[in-house]
């Protein structure tokens, strides 16, 4: 079956959605570890395949243990049942090597403090993790008493005497001007001004996935293409930042949104390099909201299929930490599978890199009307 799909109509962007459940990497032997799920509920499948027999069904909070990791998929064995599980559900080290629960971070009682929302809109939840219910969301600004702390999280109560649980990351100290957020930029049209925040994929130990032929790693690719994008746009006036600036950084996924959120981005752009199990080859740019995220990723999208060297893919929804919890206009681009040795022999050029990063400028001056 053909993956292209230029117009990405939501059929193709449900196929590939499904075709691309993860940002991949190459399959390798686990040491068996624990974990504990972090999904409402998860399905245990006969095989790492979204279109294999559910086996069994695991509840929220329930401790597996994981014997084999594959392009994203966990090999677990739950009460005598074995089978795959989508990784992504599964939070590692969050069991003792005894295998009986971690202790649960402590909850610490903070009385007098303020704080300010530092995200254009901050969602509060019911209990301190992503899994809670959103409450509401908190406009940028807003003033909040804080009540408790637990590990990242902070229970706050608004003016209005709503209480509930926000990231810690997106609270600054109400009476300090450093935590300022920058202000975004004018709705003038072009790249001149625009605040663009850059977010070269993996970094540090984190590597990414690697390339079968020349072992390339992903995580240098990324930051290649993300330094000369930096480059192009500043040239077109354009204030950008990045969320590493260095090959040795690993921020986390909550900071390279936190960090995005703080500079009021007009654009947020997560570069990476692909891999599947299957011989694929190609770019796709995925988005998380149809109305915030949508236009851009069809804007890119667009250039990318004007040729770089490699076929477009379309877009596609993406479930992405970086995407699903940022409030900027976001999208994350894959720009080719380092599991295909044809791609990796060309991704691996700085002449595609160059194109790369000049069609996704490209693109922003597209979406921002020139």
């Amino acid at each position: 079956m053909k993956t292209t799909c230029k117009k990405a109509s939501l059929l193709c962007g449900l196929w590939l959605s499904l075709s691309w459940p993860f940002h991949t990497e190459p399959a390798q032997a686990a040491s068996v570890i624990q974990a504990k799920v972090v999904a409402t509920s998860l399905n245990v499948r006969s095989e790492p395949a979204l279109n294999a027999s559910v086996v069994a069904t695991v509840p929220q909070g329930a401790v597996v243990t994981i014997t084999d990791e594959a392009y994203g998929w966990a090999k677990i064995r739950y009460n005598q049942k074995v089978g795959w599980v989508a990784g992504y559900y599964l939070q590692k080290g969050a069991v003792t090597n005894a295998g009986s629960a971690s202790s649960p971070a402590k909850t610490a009682t903070v009385k007098g403090q303020q704080g300010t929302v530092l995200a254009d809109s901050l969602r509060m939840r019911k209990g301190p993790s992503t899994s809670h219910e959103i409450v509401l969301s908190l406009p940028r600004g807003t003033r909040v008493d804080i009540l408790k702390k637990q590990g990242d999280w902070i229970q706050a109560r608004t003016s209005n005497g709503q209480t509930g649980w926000v990231s810690a990351t997106y609270i600054g100290d109400a009476k300090a001007n450093a935590n300022a957020p920058v202000t975004k930029s004018t709705k003038s049209p072009g790249l001149k001004g625009k605040v663009i925040v850059i977010d070269p994929g993996h970094g540090g130990s984190d590597v990414g996935t690697q390339g079968t032929k020349w072992n390339s790693m992903e995580k240098t690719l990324n930051y290649k293409t993300a330094m000369l994008l930096a480059s192009k746009l500043r040239q077109r006036g354009a204030q950008v930042f990045m969320t590493r600036t260095s090959d040795t950084e690993k921020p986390s996924l909550a900071q390279r949104v936190a960090f995005s959120e703080s500079k009021g981005a007009d654009a947020f752009i997560s570069i990476h390099y692909n891999s599947s199990v299957k011989p694929n080859s190609g770019t796709l740019t995925f988005y998380y909201s149809q109305g915030k995220d949508e236009p851009l990723a069809r804007a890119i999208e667009s250039r990318l299929a004007g040729g770089i060297g490699l076929r477009s893919n379309g877009i596609s929804f993406g479930n992405y930490h970086v995407l699903r919890e940022n409030n900027d206009p976001s999208v994350l681009i894959e720009l080719g599978f380092l599991s295909n040795p044809k791609d990796e022999g060309i991704v691996r050029t700085s002449s595609y890199q160059d194109k790369a990063a000049q069609a996704i400028t490209e693109a922003l001056a597209d979406y921002f009307g020139r």
